[in-house]
């Protein structure tokens, strides 16, 4: 319930807000009051702005009620900076505008862009944006930029603060400013003379004194985010410079960025990359150090706890393994135009590390190793072009927080601090910080960082849960303090930003007339103090131990999440209900209220709201653990939810009945599927649209929903053995093809067993089906609904007959569907050989068939359950072979409809979709492969979608033997 004050600015903000996209219920004013950090603060209301007018309305109405506000973007900051217990202003998906600039050298960007998108834009320039968070996959440019986030190779050179040009900014009092638009600079200064004269003031006050301006200059040498970007004050003179640069790294206290323009730069197309082992933590500093002026791009260094900490893993190169206790390890990489100038920067890294180099190809001459062998050295280091080798590297480096997150203690948090100093200083640094860990007991802590910049990353996981683990942190912070301060003047924040955990230490840091300097930046910008409250600046010396998450276990599947948030731009619901980061929060409160006996009100109205919120409008697709660092499919746990929710329930004996009666079943659904399409001929869309709808009225939405683009009913397979080739294979008609057909007016009408057959008549192959047919399945209609016995006994049955068919596993089993394919993958053994349909185009069929490419422009639909097999690649190489023009919708990766789910929870379906029919304009039809996802495709896109098999028999010539 909301007090009087948020009660009167919830009602102004309805004038002009639909409430839809406002929330002050329990359920969802907690699933937003997370972010990746380990901190929680519950909003009082939470707020999505569409628009900047919408942002300068809010920010007037704020200013004058008094009320604080926060704004977020994708919620990835790891300081507790983009939560509020106060309004939460939500600016993601709806800010997604972009405009390349001068032929790619800059790049106009709204917030809600995440930075991967930025770099795709900018990709056929070969251009990116200079800064390069490890998030980047999953962070926002709003975020990117208001957080001075940099990462592996961006240093100091290509940050936000360094490749911002201009900016628009909407003010605490609601004025827009665009620091790039001559007009908007002198509508500024007339309204605003008094806060430019104020910055000008300031700034000719720091260069005035020297001592302090060159403290701020020896400060920025190297990474820095604690605080204000107070550079900007020594580096420009134009006070909308200063407000530019000031801007960067502010963390929404002083103003809310509408868009960005950056300075683009580089990106190299050739690298070579080497993990060099060195026998103490002396050596790779050094190294480390020597490197800052040679051609490298990137130096990560790996302690020996890090390297520890994944050499059991798979995929992990033997040299890591079994190392002495001292071991540490440095991951190089240098970038090229050419390949002529990467050779070039090779030989001078080994040049100058006095190192002796041979070079030999790899691969049939297509990539190359440069071996670097010294007496320095664990191991030679070998430099290698190869991409696949190189990701292997990386996988080193990536995979240190997941090994950490993954094996940590139920109930304890992952904590990753980052500090930088300067890098002569990081050999000593990382000693007494490994000295530190000892002292306090975190003897599970990993150290790795970006040694070219003296940026040090440590993880361990504490349990905020016991007081006195709680004190032990604050110890540990407050040693960490003293060290990286008073011993080493260095960053008590690099690069993650201040947030509310390190804003304690602020001036500790900086020093009292630093600390005022910042102090009257927060009066001149926000004078009220409105804006992010208690980030960067915060009185409370113990600010950084209060509010901490609870991480109690819910339920194995979900327990090891980090709350990172990696998932939730892939998730189809994320602008529709829940996204899995928010479904784990819910879970979370939902198991701690149980335990501890505490407002059962409240948890009665958790569960209730999740009912919907949570479990319907989850597709189950699991992208989300392919996103996620640690693994956390939040799809397979809703399945297992849904199990629990139909345990001992009458559904189970109409599961039973299905799965034994499953021949009829599907006869059943031909029979419905012929049914409606002939009211549709005889009455029209039209009247049929109506009368469907009118019916799911009184049923209460239990009836389906009917499409425009509903299948005709398919004629059952007649499975004969076909074709004379030598080459034979097995192929399995999933029911969905075996019951449905072409929509209604689409052109091609045989439905797709019949042109997957003839496609691989063509290429020479002798068809073999498997007997009855019609009552097999894989299981995954089951599966999806949490019956699991059912699913899996399905499944079973299905396997016999393929191991069966294919003579024990002889001869390869195609399956024309995608998501059914991938469940017989998980359920099924080693000995069946098993192919989706691009997979087996790829594989076998490419060089068999003569293709000719369509000129006309088509859409791909690269399904989720490829996607989770690893098929993105060859999805796109089958559709190139076919089309001269292929277009793959950014940002739409599952569809939303998952299985039947899009009949019965349509808004799904229209969420995970909502951009669709814009990015596709132009194209004559789309491809995917999945019969129930392309219904919903088609219904959304305004062109018929189908199964790439089409593409690929409209597209071919054989022997059609």
């Amino acid at each position: 319930m909301l007090d009087a004050a948020y009660r009167l600015f919830y009602n102004d903000l309805k004038s002009f807000i639909p409430e839809s996209r406002m929330a002050t219920d329990p359920l969802r004013t907690l699933a937003y009051g997370t972010d990746a950090s380990f901190y929680r603060l519950t909003p009082k209301i939470v707020v999505r702005a569409d628009t900047e007018a919408e942002v300068s309305r809010i920010l007037r109405q704020t200013g004058e009620q008094q009320i604080p506000v926060t704004f977020r973007a994708a919620g990835t900051s790891l300081s507790g900076q983009a939560i509020s217990d106060s309004v939460l202003l939500v600016a993601g998906e709806s800010w997604q505008q972009w405009e390349v600039l001068e032929n790619g050298r800059k790049i106009r960007l709204q917030p809600g862009i995440i930075g991967a998108r930025a770099n795709g834009i900018l990709a056929p320039y070969g251009r990116k944006i200079g800064p390069d968070p490890a998030s980047i996959n999953a962070a926002m440019v709003g975020g990117i930029a208001a957080n001075n986030a940099s990462g592996m190779c961006c240093g100091t050179a290509q940050n936000s603060y360094q490749t911002v040009d201009s900016m628009r900014i909407v003010l605490a009092d609601g004025t827009i400013l665009d620091t790039g638009d001559n007009g908007s600079r002198k509508a500024f200064t007339a309204t605003h003379g008094r806060m430019l004269d104020r910055l000008d003031e300031l700034a000719r006050r720091v260069k005035a004194d020297s001592p302090l301006a060159e403290r701020i200059r020896n400060k920025f040498k190297i990474k820095n985010t604690t605080g204000y970007s107070l550079n900007a004050l020594v580096d420009y003179i134009d006070p909308f410079d200063i407000i530019t640069h000031l801007m960067i790294g502010s963390e929404g206290t002083l103003a809310f960025i509408s868009h960005i323009v950056y300075r683009t730069v580089t990106s190299p197309p050739f690298k070579a990359t080497a993990l060099m082992m060195f026998p103490q933590i002396e050596g790779a500093c050094r190294t480390a150090h020597r490197m800052q002026a040679l051609p490298v791009a990137a130096a990560e260094l790996m302690d020996r706890a890090s390297l520890g900490s994944v050499e059991g893993k798979a995929g992990m190169p033997a040299m890591i393994r079994g190392v002495s206790p001292t071991t540490t390890a440095l991951l190089v990489e240098t970038q090229a135009a050419d390949f002529a100038t990467l050779s070039t920067h090779v030989q001078a890294i080994a040049d100058a590390l006095e190192k002796r180099v041979t070079m030999r190809t790899t691969d049939g001459s297509r990539t190359h190793e440069w071996r670097l062998e010294g007496t320095d050295l664990v191991f030679p280091a070998v430099f290698t072009d190869h991409a696949v080798q190189s990701d292997d590297l990386w996988k080193v480096r990536k995979g240190l927080l997941p090994s950490v997150g993954a094996v940590r203690d139920l109930g304890t948090t992952v904590l990753i601090e980052d500090v930088a100093f300067p890098i002569h200083s990081l050999a000593p640094a990382t000693l007494d910080l490994q000295a530190l860990f000892d002292k306090h007991g975190y003897r599970e802590a990993i150290i790795f960082g970006h040694a070219l910049a003296g940026n040090l990353h440590f993880v361990f996981s504490p349990n905020f849960g016991d007081s006195a683990e709680l004190d032990r942190y604050a110890r540990f912070m407050d040693d960490i303090a003293h060290m990286v301060v008073d011993t080493y003047d260095g960053s008590l924040k690099a690069e993650h930003g201040t947030g509310r955990n390190m804003a304690p230490f602020v001036e500790k840091e900086w020093g009292g007339n630093a600390y005022g300097l910042m102090q009257e930046i927060k009066t001149i910008f926000d004078p009220g103090g409105l804006l992010n409250p208690g980030v960067i600046l915060n009185p409370n010396p113990t600010v950084h131990l209060e509010n901490l998450k609870p991480l109690p276990p819910a339920d194995p599947l979900i327990d090891a999440c980090m709350e990172c948030g990696f998932c939730e731009c892939h998730c189809p619901s994320r602008n529709l209900s829940l996204t899995p980061r928010q479904r784990i929060v819910i879970q979370r409160e939902i198991a701690r209220l149980t335990a501890s006996g505490d407002d059962a009100a409240r948890l009665a109205e958790l569960k209730k709201g999740y009912g919907w919120q949570g479990e319907a409008t989850c597709a189950a697709d699991g992208l989300c653990g392919v996103a996620c660092p640690v693994d956390v499919d939040t799809g397979k746990f809703t399945k297992t939810f849904r199990s629990r929710m139909v345990k001992g329930q009458p559904y189970q004996w109409l599961a039973d009945r299905a799965a034994e009666h499953f021949g009829p079943l599907t006869a059943g659904i031909r029979a419905g599927l012929r049914a409606v399409d002939g009211l549709h001929r005889v009455i029209g869309t039209e009247a049929m649209n109506r009368l469907a709808g009118s019916l799911r009225r009184l049923s209460g939405n239990r009836l389906p929903v009917w499409l425009p683009s509903l299948p005709t009913a398919a004629a059952p397979p007649r499975p004969q053995p076909t074709g004379k080739g030598e080459r034979a294979v097995v192929y399995f008609p999933a029911c969905v093809s075996r019951t449905m057909g072409p929509a209604v007016g689409d052109p091609l009408v045989d439905p797709l067993y019949v042109v997957t057959e003839r496609v691989l008549r063509r290429a020479g192959y002798r068809v073999i089906y498997p007997e009855q047919m019609e009552g097999l399945c894989c299981g995954l209609p089951f599966e999806s609904k949490g019956f699991f016995n059912q699913a899996d006994r399905k499944s079973e049955a299905l396997e016999k007959v393929l191991l069966a068919t294919s003579d024990n596993g002889r001869l390869p089993v195609l399956c024309d569907t995608s998501p059914c394919l991938e469940r017989m993958r998980r359920t099924f053994g080693p000995r069946l050989t098993l192919f989706e349909p691009v997979e087996f185009t790829a594989t076998h069929l490419l060089n068999r068939l003569t293709f000719t490419r369509t000129v006309d422009p088509v859409a791909l639909h690269i399904t989720c359950s490829a996607r989770k097999m690893g098929l993105d690649n060859a999805f796109t190489a089958v559709a190139n072979a076919c089309a001269e023009t292929v277009v793959v919708p950014y940002g739409i990766e599952c569809c939303g409809f998952a299985g039947d789910r899009g009949f019965n929870v349509p808004e799904l379906n229209t969420a995970a979709l909502s951009g669709l029919k814009s990015a596709v304009a132009g194209c004559t039809a789309g491809y995917a492969n999945s019969r129930t996802c392309e219904i919903g495709l088609s219904h959304h896109s305004g062109i018929p979608y189908r199964s790439i098999m089409a593409l690929v028999d409209q597209c071919t010539k054989g022997s059609d033997v």
